[in-house]
């Protein structure tokens, strides 16, 4: 089968990420794969891999990205796809005009992903309108369920987002070479108990409740480092100053380091003692906690979403009502004064994940 996928960009990202990874699957049991996108940085490993990228503007909300439809409409009606899944809403809305033009009788199957709790309006809802709707956690079905109750007959299937155990293996160590540069960039953090606080700069991700909880932990805890490992888009450089600023009020620029966007998450995960998971807002699925536990190390989060419904599998000791900020630190406080285990992780993987779509796309073709 030809299957099509459509995204805004192909630069990094869950979504960008999770498109590769069925791309990837689909060419290596024979099938087709197209992805349509404005391009970015992940094209060349797409191609490399086996897929056909075709580059068109449909990435922006605006009304300019209307001209898109009849190049949109020409290119379905060239490929002939199967399937054609869209990941994100401007392509999804762009997809859905092109498809008017085309008969129904010659019209691909569509399916959609909802990777995200959108704001709920009519903008949002065409996520729900394809024939089949995946939803990247429960989470995301009851958020479904909840709020387009006038979408009765849509099939929603749970296919949960999912890793490479290869890739994130249990107790794996950075090298030596790797350490060396590390403390060398960073002397702060050698011999030092590690909490991590993974994700971009962006006012949602709990970095403001991370500095509380430094603050609280300085004077009884010295040896323990906060490592922020993500970086600041421009439009966040004002956040990230802001943050920069109370690290030098609260007096942690001993406690706190960031250390911004890295592509080397794998071995800052490894190197951590403890990651935490504190987003104000409710996370679809939480990649970065199933890698963490993953690789043997310890999640500390707050019960709601994707988060929760990982952790409450692989390790619910981590988790921790939302917002009970004297639970959470005492949780901190029990794993740094002893070594949590965590078990080998057998559940949230790739291949499953590429495989229940794959067999979703077979079923709705039959």
């Amino acid at each position: 089968m030809k299957v099509m996928q459509l995204l805004p960009e192909l630069n990094s990202g869950g979504v960008e990420r999770g498109t590769l990874e069925i791309a990837h699957a689909l060419v290596n049991q024979g099938h087709q794969s197209v992805v349509v996108s404005h391009g970015g940085r992940l094209v060349p490993q797409l191609e490399a891999e086996g897929s056909k990228h075709v580059q068109l503007a449909i990435h922006k909300k605006s009304l300019s990205s209307l001209l898109q439809i009849r190049p949109l409409r020409q290119l379905i009606i060239q490929e002939q796809p199967d399937i054609l899944h869209v990941r994100s809403r401007v392509p999804a809305w762009l997809t859905h005009f092109a498809l008017k033009g085309i008969l129904k009788s010659k019209r691909p199957h569509l399916v959609s992903t909802v990777h995200g709790f959108y704001s709920v309006n009519r903008y949002s809802a065409i996520m729900t309108q394809a024939e089949n709707v995946i939803a990247v956690s429960d989470s995301v079905v009851s958020y479904i369920k909840d709020n387009y109750p006038e979408w009765p007959n849509r099939e929603i299937t749970r296919i949960y987002r999912g890793i490479d155990p290869k890739a994130f293996p249990h107790n794996y160590q950075p090298s030596a070479e790797w350490l060396q540069q590390v403390y060398l960039d960073y002397p702060q953090l050698e011999n030092k108990l590690l909490i991590c606080l993974p994700g971009r700069i962006t006012r949602l991700k709990g970095h403001e409740t991370l500095l509380r909880i430094m603050a609280h932990l300085k004077q009884a805890y010295p040896h323990v480092h906060a490592v922020v490992v993500g970086g600041a888009d421009m439009k966040k450089q004002a956040y990230l100053r802001e943050l920069e600023q109370s690290v030098q009020d609260q007096d942690l620029v001993d406690q706190v380091t960031f250390v911004g966007h890295r592509s080397d998450i794998r071995k800052w995960l490894a190197l951590s003692d403890l990651v935490l998971s504190l987003s104000s807002q409710a996370e679809t699925f939480g990649r970065t906690t199933l890698e963490a536990l993953s690789l043997g190390t310890p999640v500390i989060g707050w019960n709601r979403g994707g988060v929760a419904e990982i952790l409450s599998v692989l390790y619910p000791k981590g988790l921790i009502d939302v917002n009970d900020q004297t639970h959470l630190i005492q949780c901190i406080e029990e794993h740094i004064q002893s070594r949590h285990s965590v078990p080998v992780v057998n559940q949230f993987s790739l291949d499953d994940m590429c495989q229940q779509t794959i067999q979703l796309y077979q079923k709705i073709i039959k």
